[in-house]
């Protein structure tokens, strides 16, 4: 058993990006044609996070020319180079599948504001570190 988790952490992303189920976000996923490699950006919503350790996955959804596409991430996947978020969800469920048979506006989550509160106890710790006078 040792000897599987030891392959199992040596193909684990270091840092992994931080994102939960209900955000928007933007997959930047490697795709090798032939020789050359580029970076596709995937962009929707993600509606579930499955599994755990180096098998982890999550589902991200988007609405295409009308047709709604799924398409299924490894998040320890060497293609991934990152992950973007850009708009934070607010969400009560694990698994946003009740997604799949909305339309238009129903389909829409709302955006889960933070607080300048939240955000200001690290702005703070940076400032006080900053202003150390030179002259002591």
């Amino acid at each position: 058993m040792n000897e599987i988790k030891a392959i199992e952490a040596s193909q684990m992303k270091s840092e992994v990006d931080d994102f939960k189920v209900g955000d928007t976000v933007k997959v930047h996923f490697k795709i090798v044609e032939g020789k050359t490699e580029r970076i596709q950006i995937y962009e929707g919503l993600v509606i579930a996070l499955k599994n755990s350790r180096s098998g982890k996955t999550f589902t991200v959804r988007k609405n295409s020319y009308g047709v709604g596409v799924e398409r299924v991430f490894p998040i320890h996947s060497p293609r991934i180079a990152r992950v973007e978020v850009v708009r934070p969800g607010k969400v009560r469920r694990a698994k946003l599948y009740y997604i799949r048979e909305k339309i238009g506006k129903g389909a829409k989550i709302k955006e889960l504001i933070v607080s300048r509160k939240a955000k200001a106890p690290a702005d703070k710790t940076v400032a006080n570190q900053a202003p150390a006078s030179p002259a002591e």
